[in-house]
Protein backbone atom coordinates (compact mmCIF):
# COMPACT_ATOMS: atom_id res chain seq x y z
CA UNK A 1 0.00 0.00 0.00
CA UNK A 2 1.60 3.59 -0.81
CA UNK A 3 1.83 5.90 1.83
CA UNK A 4 0.04 8.79 -0.27
CA UNK A 5 -3.47 6.31 -0.52
CA UNK A 6 -3.23 6.23 3.47
CA UNK A 7 -3.40 9.72 3.30
CA UNK A 8 -6.36 9.34 1.19
CA UNK A 9 -7.64 6.74 3.69
CA UNK A 10 -7.03 9.11 6.43
CA UNK A 11 -8.82 12.41 4.85
CA UNK A 12 -11.74 10.07 3.85
CA UNK A 13 -12.22 8.58 7.50
CA UNK A 14 -12.11 12.14 8.85
CA UNK A 15 -14.50 13.54 6.79
CA UNK A 16 -17.11 10.38 7.63
CA UNK A 17 -16.23 10.96 11.09
CA UNK A 18 -17.23 14.56 10.72
CA UNK A 19 -20.70 13.36 9.16
CA UNK A 20 -21.24 10.59 11.88
CA UNK A 21 -20.85 13.57 14.68
CA UNK A 22 -17.62 11.75 15.80
CA UNK A 23 -14.57 14.71 16.54
CA UNK A 24 -12.84 12.37 18.07
CA UNK A 25 -12.34 9.45 15.33
CA UNK A 26 -11.87 12.75 12.85
CA UNK A 27 -8.57 14.35 14.93
CA UNK A 28 -7.20 10.98 14.95
CA UNK A 29 -7.43 10.77 11.38
CA UNK A 30 -6.47 13.78 10.60
CA UNK A 31 -3.23 13.85 13.60
CA UNK A 32 -2.06 9.96 11.42
CA UNK A 33 -2.46 11.81 8.29
CA UNK A 34 -0.13 15.20 9.42
CA UNK A 35 2.02 12.80 10.65
CA UNK A 36 2.17 10.58 7.55
CA UNK A 37 2.37 13.67 5.55
CA UNK A 38 5.37 14.84 7.03
CA UNK A 39 7.31 11.60 6.70
CA UNK A 40 6.63 11.98 2.83
CA UNK A 41 7.85 15.00 2.49
CA UNK A 42 10.90 14.61 4.26
CA UNK A 43 11.61 11.00 3.01
CA UNK A 44 9.75 10.78 -0.19
CA UNK A 45 10.32 13.80 -2.46
CA UNK A 46 13.34 12.66 -5.31
CA UNK A 47 13.84 16.65 -6.56
CA UNK A 48 11.66 15.74 -9.52
CA UNK A 49 9.05 13.10 -8.34
CA UNK A 50 8.14 10.74 -5.32
CA UNK A 51 10.41 7.91 -4.39
CA UNK A 52 8.68 4.66 -4.61
CA UNK A 53 9.86 2.68 -1.49
CA UNK A 54 12.93 1.98 0.99
CA UNK A 55 13.82 -1.37 1.32
CA UNK A 56 14.82 -2.93 4.75
CA UNK A 57 18.35 -2.78 4.25
CA UNK A 58 18.01 0.95 3.05
CA UNK A 59 17.54 0.30 -0.37
CA UNK A 60 15.60 3.58 -1.97
CA UNK A 61 13.35 2.42 -5.09
CA UNK A 62 12.64 4.70 -7.94
CA UNK A 63 15.03 7.64 -7.69
CA UNK A 64 17.14 9.29 -10.42
CA UNK A 65 20.35 8.21 -8.87
CA UNK A 66 19.73 4.87 -10.30
CA UNK A 67 20.25 3.55 -13.79
CA UNK A 68 17.04 1.14 -13.78
CA UNK A 69 13.54 1.78 -12.42
CA UNK A 70 14.26 5.31 -11.90
CA UNK A 71 10.32 6.20 -11.90
CA UNK A 72 7.22 5.17 -11.13
CA UNK A 73 3.81 5.96 -12.16
CA UNK A 74 1.58 4.98 -8.65
CA UNK A 75 3.11 7.00 -6.68
CA UNK A 76 3.21 9.97 -8.82
CA UNK A 77 -0.45 9.54 -9.52
CA UNK A 78 -1.51 8.82 -6.12
CA UNK A 79 0.50 11.45 -4.68
CA UNK A 80 -1.91 14.08 -6.51
CA UNK A 81 -5.16 12.35 -5.82
CA UNK A 82 -4.44 11.63 -2.52
CA UNK A 83 -3.36 15.85 -2.05
CA UNK A 84 -0.33 14.42 -0.10
CA UNK A 85 1.75 16.73 -3.08
CA UNK A 86 1.79 19.99 -3.01
CA UNK A 87 0.62 21.85 -5.94
CA UNK A 88 4.35 22.50 -7.18
CA UNK A 89 5.03 18.99 -6.75
CA UNK A 90 1.63 17.76 -8.36
CA UNK A 91 2.73 19.51 -11.28
CA UNK A 92 6.33 18.20 -11.71
CA UNK A 93 5.76 14.81 -11.04
CA UNK A 94 3.16 14.47 -13.53
CA UNK A 95 5.43 16.11 -15.68
CA UNK A 96 8.30 13.39 -15.36
CA UNK A 97 5.14 11.18 -15.88
CA UNK A 98 4.90 12.64 -18.69
CA UNK A 99 8.29 12.62 -20.00
CA UNK A 100 9.51 9.34 -18.33
CA UNK A 101 6.39 6.87 -18.80
CA UNK A 102 4.14 8.49 -21.45
CA UNK A 103 3.85 6.32 -24.34
CA UNK A 104 1.75 6.02 -27.54
CA UNK A 105 0.21 2.75 -26.00
CA UNK A 106 -0.44 4.16 -22.14
CA UNK A 107 1.52 5.02 -19.11
CA UNK A 108 4.62 2.50 -18.16
CA UNK A 109 4.20 1.70 -14.68
CA UNK A 110 7.94 2.51 -14.35
CA UNK A 111 11.36 2.86 -16.61
CA UNK A 112 13.71 2.54 -17.24
CA UNK A 113 13.30 -1.24 -17.33
CA UNK A 114 15.42 -3.49 -15.18
CA UNK A 115 18.11 -5.21 -17.21
CA UNK A 116 21.25 -5.84 -14.86
CA UNK A 117 19.67 -5.44 -11.64
CA UNK A 118 20.06 -8.48 -9.38
CA UNK A 119 16.80 -10.40 -8.94
CA UNK A 120 16.91 -10.37 -5.22
CA UNK A 121 17.04 -6.61 -5.29
CA UNK A 122 13.90 -6.32 -8.01
CA UNK A 123 11.66 -9.47 -9.28
CA UNK A 124 10.61 -7.75 -12.16
CA UNK A 125 13.55 -8.26 -14.11
CA UNK A 126 12.41 -11.62 -14.87
CA UNK A 127 9.91 -9.98 -17.23
CA UNK A 128 11.17 -8.78 -20.23
CA UNK A 129 11.72 -5.23 -20.69
CA UNK A 130 8.66 -3.81 -21.40
CA UNK A 131 6.35 -5.89 -20.06
CA UNK A 132 4.24 -6.12 -16.86
CA UNK A 133 6.28 -4.49 -14.07
CA UNK A 134 9.22 -4.58 -15.74
CA UNK A 135 8.23 -1.38 -17.38
CA UNK A 136 5.35 -2.67 -19.27
CA UNK A 137 1.85 -1.04 -19.40
CA UNK A 138 -0.96 -1.85 -16.57
CA UNK A 139 -3.86 -1.34 -18.47
CA UNK A 140 -5.98 -0.94 -14.68
CA UNK A 141 -3.65 2.25 -13.30
CA UNK A 142 -4.51 4.60 -16.77
CA UNK A 143 -7.12 5.69 -15.29
CA UNK A 144 -5.25 7.14 -12.32
CA UNK A 145 -2.86 8.94 -14.37
CA UNK A 146 -6.24 10.28 -15.84
CA UNK A 147 -8.01 11.22 -12.39
CA UNK A 148 -4.26 12.96 -11.97
CA UNK A 149 -4.48 15.38 -14.67
CA UNK A 150 -8.03 16.40 -14.28
CA UNK A 151 -7.61 17.31 -10.77
CA UNK A 152 -4.84 19.63 -11.78
CA UNK A 153 -6.45 20.86 -15.00
CA UNK A 154 -4.90 19.47 -18.12
CA UNK A 155 -7.83 18.05 -19.92
CA UNK A 156 -5.90 17.92 -22.95
CA UNK A 157 -2.99 15.58 -21.28
CA UNK A 158 -5.85 13.70 -19.52
CA UNK A 159 -8.25 12.46 -22.05
CA UNK A 160 -5.07 11.44 -24.79
CA UNK A 161 -3.62 9.45 -21.97
CA UNK A 162 -7.16 7.68 -21.76
CA UNK A 163 -7.66 7.39 -25.53
CA UNK A 164 -4.27 5.78 -25.41
CA UNK A 165 -5.43 2.28 -23.97
CA UNK A 166 -9.11 2.67 -25.14
CA UNK A 167 -9.44 -0.39 -26.89
CA UNK A 168 -11.99 1.52 -29.59
CA UNK A 169 -9.07 3.66 -30.63
CA UNK A 170 -7.46 0.57 -31.77
CA UNK A 171 -10.25 -0.45 -34.25
CA UNK A 172 -8.35 0.75 -37.56
CA UNK A 173 -4.85 -0.76 -36.35
CA UNK A 174 -5.77 -4.17 -34.67
CA UNK A 175 -2.63 -5.26 -35.71
CA UNK A 176 -0.97 -3.71 -33.16
CA UNK A 177 -3.26 -4.71 -30.53
CA UNK A 178 -3.80 -8.05 -31.50
CA UNK A 179 -7.00 -8.29 -28.57
CA UNK A 180 -10.29 -8.15 -28.84
CA UNK A 181 -11.22 -4.91 -29.89
CA UNK A 182 -14.46 -4.69 -27.48
CA UNK A 183 -12.41 -5.21 -23.95
CA UNK A 184 -9.73 -4.31 -22.10
CA UNK A 185 -6.39 -6.35 -21.19
CA UNK A 186 -4.33 -6.29 -18.36
CA UNK A 187 -1.35 -4.98 -19.78
CA UNK A 188 0.02 -3.96 -22.87
CA UNK A 189 4.22 -4.26 -23.82
CA UNK A 190 5.47 -0.87 -23.99
CA UNK A 191 8.29 0.80 -26.30
CA UNK A 192 11.05 -1.04 -24.68
CA UNK A 193 9.45 -3.97 -26.05
CA UNK A 194 10.27 -5.08 -29.65
CA UNK A 195 6.12 -5.33 -29.98
CA UNK A 196 4.82 -2.00 -28.54
CA UNK A 197 1.08 -2.39 -28.38
CA UNK A 198 0.36 -5.54 -28.31
CA UNK A 199 -1.91 -5.99 -25.29
CA UNK A 200 -2.16 -9.53 -23.46
CA UNK A 201 -4.68 -11.16 -20.66
CA UNK A 202 -7.54 -9.84 -21.56
CA UNK A 203 -10.85 -9.53 -19.20
CA UNK A 204 -9.01 -10.43 -15.84
CA UNK A 205 -8.31 -6.82 -14.93
CA UNK A 206 -9.91 -3.88 -13.23
CA UNK A 207 -8.92 -1.70 -16.04
CA UNK A 208 -13.00 -1.57 -17.76
CA UNK A 209 -14.06 -0.40 -14.13
CA UNK A 210 -11.37 2.70 -13.82
CA UNK A 211 -11.68 3.54 -17.60
CA UNK A 212 -15.65 4.12 -16.66
CA UNK A 213 -15.00 5.88 -13.43
CA UNK A 214 -12.17 7.69 -15.17
CA UNK A 215 -14.02 9.44 -17.79
CA UNK A 216 -17.30 9.66 -16.34
CA UNK A 217 -16.00 11.34 -13.02
CA UNK A 218 -13.24 13.61 -14.08
CA UNK A 219 -13.30 14.12 -17.95
CA UNK A 220 -17.07 14.22 -17.76
CA UNK A 221 -17.01 15.50 -14.34
CA UNK A 222 -20.49 13.85 -13.16
CA UNK A 223 -19.58 13.05 -9.38
CA UNK A 224 -21.94 11.74 -7.57
CA UNK A 225 -21.74 13.16 -3.32
CA UNK A 226 -23.38 12.89 -0.34
CA UNK A 227 -25.19 16.17 -0.79
CA UNK A 228 -26.07 16.12 -4.39
CA UNK A 229 -24.68 15.56 -8.45
CA UNK A 230 -21.20 17.85 -8.87
CA UNK A 231 -20.14 19.03 -12.47
CA UNK A 232 -17.24 19.70 -12.90
CA UNK A 233 -15.94 18.84 -16.10
CA UNK A 234 -12.17 18.30 -17.24
CA UNK A 235 -12.04 17.95 -21.10
CA UNK A 236 -10.01 18.79 -23.93
CA UNK A 237 -10.08 22.31 -25.07
CA UNK A 238 -10.85 20.83 -28.89
CA UNK A 239 -14.51 20.26 -27.66
CA UNK A 240 -17.05 22.36 -28.07
CA UNK A 241 -19.07 20.42 -25.25
CA UNK A 242 -20.89 17.07 -24.67
CA UNK A 243 -24.34 16.08 -23.64
CA UNK A 244 -24.97 13.35 -21.25
CA UNK A 245 -27.61 12.09 -19.05
CA UNK A 246 -27.15 11.09 -15.40
CA UNK A 247 -29.70 9.22 -13.15
CA UNK A 248 -28.88 9.87 -9.52
CA UNK A 249 -31.26 9.45 -6.51
CA UNK A 250 -34.67 8.64 -8.57
CA UNK A 251 -33.76 11.78 -10.49
CA UNK A 252 -32.85 11.75 -14.58
CA UNK A 253 -30.27 15.02 -15.16
CA UNK A 254 -30.15 15.77 -18.71
CA UNK A 255 -26.81 17.20 -18.74
CA UNK A 256 -25.49 19.81 -21.94
CA UNK A 257 -22.31 21.41 -21.32
CA UNK A 258 -20.96 24.14 -24.04
CA UNK A 259 -17.56 24.98 -24.41
CA UNK A 260 -17.34 28.43 -25.92
CA UNK A 261 -13.90 29.66 -25.39
CA UNK A 262 -12.40 25.75 -25.48
CA UNK A 263 -11.09 25.63 -22.32
CA UNK A 264 -10.19 22.71 -20.47
CA UNK A 265 -11.93 23.06 -17.25
CA UNK A 266 -13.83 25.98 -15.02
CA UNK A 267 -17.33 26.31 -14.59
CA UNK A 268 -18.74 29.92 -15.37
CA UNK A 269 -22.44 29.20 -14.51
CA UNK A 270 -25.19 26.41 -14.33
CA UNK A 271 -28.57 26.88 -14.76
CA UNK A 272 -31.24 23.95 -13.85
CA UNK A 273 -34.49 23.89 -14.95
CA UNK A 274 -34.50 27.95 -15.96
CA UNK A 275 -33.22 28.59 -12.58
CA UNK A 276 -29.23 29.66 -11.52
CA UNK A 277 -27.37 26.63 -9.69
CA UNK A 278 -24.20 28.29 -7.62
CA UNK A 279 -21.28 26.72 -7.29
CA UNK A 280 -20.82 23.40 -9.15
CA UNK A 281 -23.19 21.15 -6.91
CA UNK A 282 -26.72 20.13 -8.24
CA UNK A 283 -28.87 19.89 -4.83
CA UNK A 284 -30.66 17.01 -4.64
CA UNK A 285 -34.11 16.45 -5.75
CA UNK A 286 -35.53 13.22 -5.83
CA UNK A 287 -38.14 11.64 -8.79
CA UNK A 288 -38.04 14.12 -11.17
CA UNK A 289 -36.27 14.79 -14.80
CA UNK A 290 -34.05 17.85 -14.62
CA UNK A 291 -32.85 19.81 -17.92
CA UNK A 292 -29.01 21.30 -16.69
CA UNK A 293 -27.32 23.15 -18.66
CA UNK A 294 -23.29 24.10 -18.03
CA UNK A 295 -21.31 26.98 -19.79
CA UNK A 296 -17.50 26.76 -18.92
CA UNK A 297 -15.69 30.11 -18.89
Amino acid sequence: MLPSSYVWGLTVYSEIAERLNKPEEGAWALDKRGKLDASIQACAWDGGWFIWAIGEDGTVYGTSEVEEGQIYLNTQVWSVISSAASRDQAEHCMRSVHEKLATPYGLMLSAPPFVKTPIDVMRAVVFNPGIKENAGIFNHTQGWGVMAECMLGNGDRAYDYFRASMPAAYNDRAEIRQCEPYVQGQTTYSTYSPRPGNTRTSWLTGAAAWAYFSATRYILGLQAEIDGLRVDPCIPSAWDGFTAVRKFRNSIYRISVHNPHHVCRGVDRMIMDGKNVKGTLIPITEGAEHIVEVWLK
